[in-house]
């Protein structure tokens, strides 16, 4: 029996997504040929990565809105390099609520001034800033949507009249947005998507060709958008694994039923967290991740008792983060709510036993 995974990335998958990946690395098309051997130029994997872009545009609503869909490698940490090299001329702003932001401010540093509108970092990065100012005289205004590590999330989205980068990485359709509100969304595959190995950029075309600096080939969006993504060799296994959770999600009835879902997931942990005494939440209740539950124990005693008592009900992936500790409870759209009440009843157990 398969285990309850519960990791935050790399990220669980539909059961019928890998096994049709597998299938094809082994035959694809039935063509006698694996789909990690064929060339990339071929019209079978052309016809995949169309696809793949084109689903998601479809499901993020922005088709024949002026935005490509690309799909890079590097992962989301690529990103934080590639936004500022393509849009930070002078000054950008950023929020920062967590590592990934963080990371993100560092890599912007290298391309201009840069300014923080806004930090959690007094707190552990425990909730999400509220009260922030954006400058309207900035390139660009970046957040991140989702904080994996230390399970808050952005639940609404500022007004401004300047272009708004989002890092979508951990939460990416999983919930309904008005996503032409940003000018720039990305997102590494592994969390919500597919594995690890590519990297999902939604562009708007229009907030490209502003910077003075040359752009090299391999960091310029417009090259790839040009090149349809195929400017070089795709990672081929995680475009087309990517391309099938895709169809799997646009199936089930796209972003709309598995918001559905993933609230009824999270609302069935967070209840536990907080009636159960044993344990309590770690992120600000206002700006809870649905995506990813931190947690903790009341009392540490209990530990060695709870973490053997989730290991033998077939869990995986339930440590917290160095940074945070406790546990993190990674609910991604693949995972099925049955998952969640096994893990909720070995809770109930450990406080029915203590």
């Amino acid at each position: 029996m398969k285990k309850h995974n519960f990791s935050a990335g790399p990220c669980i998958l539909p059961e019928e997504v890998l096994k049709k990946a597998s299938e094809a690395v082994i035959d694809f098309n039935n063509d006698n040929l694996s789909l990690i051997e064929i060339s990339h130029r071929s019209q079978p994997f052309v016809d995949v990565i169309e696809k793949a872009r084109s689903l998601a545009l479809e499901l993020l609503g922005l088709e024949n809105k002026g935005y490509k869909a690309l799909f890079l490698q590097g992962g989301a940490s690529m990103q934080f390099l590639m936004v500022a090299y393509n849009l930070l001329n002078k000054k950008a702003a950023y929020l920062n609520t967590g590592t990934w932001s963080d990371k993100a401010i560092k890599e912007a540093k290298l391309f201009g001034e840069l300014v923080e509108v806004a930090s959690s970092k007094d707190k552990n990065f425990n909730y999400i800033p509220k009260t922030y100012e954006i400058p309207t005289d900035v390139d660009y205004f970046h957040c991140t949507s989702n904080n994996t590590i230390y399970g808050t999330q952005m639940k609404s989205f500022p007004e401004t009249s300047v272009p708004m980068v989002c890092d979508m990485s951990s939460d990416i359709f999983s919930r309904q947005l008005d996503f032409s509100k940003f000018d720039l969304i990305y997102a590494g595959a592994q969390k919500n998507m597919g594995p690890a190995g590519t990297t999902l950029v939604v562009v708007k075309e229009d907030v490209l060709g502003k910077v003075e600096r040359q752009i090299p080939s391999m960091l310029n969006y417009q090259v790839f958008i040009n090149k349809e993504s195929m400017f070089n060799t795709p990672p081929v296994f995680a475009v087309y694994t990517s391309m099938l959770t895709l169809e799997w999600l646009k199936d089930l009835g796209g972003i709309e039923f598995i918001e559905k879902v993933n609230e009824k997931k999270s609302a069935l942990l967070y209840s536990e967290i907080d009636r159960n005494p044993l344990f309590k939440g770690v992120a600000a209740i206002e700006d809870r991740s649905h995506m990813n539950a931190t947690f903790n124990l009341v009392d540490q005693n209990l530990q060695t008792k709870f973490d053997q008592m989730w290991q033998e009900a077939n869990i995986n992936g339930l440590s917290g983060h160095r940074s945070v500790g406790g546990y993190r409870a990674s609910m991604y759209n693949a995972l099925p709510l049955y998952s969640v009440q096994t893990l909720v009843d070995v809770m109930q157990e450990l406080e029915r036993i203590s």
